[in-house]
């Protein structure tokens, strides 16, 4: 049977069934997951990085969703929360890497459309190592849990005056 005659809700029950995973060689990737936004602003991705192989290093992310993707950090510059662009993120083994809301994220600028909950992202990982790991963010709401500065309502304008 055709995907197009399944109900919406049905599929989205069907994305939902399990974490997101993905992995090649010794990176295994888990929970990815991401806010909702809308097109033209900026859009986060936050997973799990389990290397149990040799150390490697995070070199490069992108999304087709996005016009540009960047790993970056939030950083407490006395008592003001920024972030900022990380070049590379090591991991080894047996130390997990959690990419979550106030530390390291993979940032989405200008999202070419809207992130809408139930729905899946893209992301490309390009592992120093590994190579290319491709993975799916599930987008949960706007409001998902995290920490109080809440990327999802930064907006692409705040974020762009940081980058130049």
């Amino acid at each position: 049977m055709p995907f197009k005659h399944v109900p919406a809700a049905l599929l989205a029950a069907v994305l939902f069934v399990g974490p997101a995973v993905a992995q090649k060689g010794d990176i295994q990737i888990d929970h990815a997951w991401s806010r909702a936004a809308m097109a033209g602003r900026t859009g986060v991705v936050f997973l799990t990085i389990n290397d149990t192989g040799k150390p490697d290093r995070l070199v490069k992310v992108a999304s087709p969703v996005a016009e540009n993707a960047e790993l970056h950090e939030t950083i407490d510059d006395h008592g003001v929360m920024k972030m900022r662009l990380v070049a590379g993120l090591a991991v080894e083994p047996g130390k997990p890497v959690t990419l979550e809301p106030g530390a390291h994220h993979i940032m989405l600028m200008n999202l070419k459309q809207a992130l809408m909950p139930g729905q899946t992202v893209p992301v490309t990982l390009t592992f120093e190592r590994a190579g290319e790991i491709k993975v799916s963010a599930v987008v949960e709401k706007a409001g998902a849990p995290g920490m109080t500065m809440d990327h999802g309502s930064m907006g692409g304008m705040q974020m762009d005056t940081m980058h130049h």
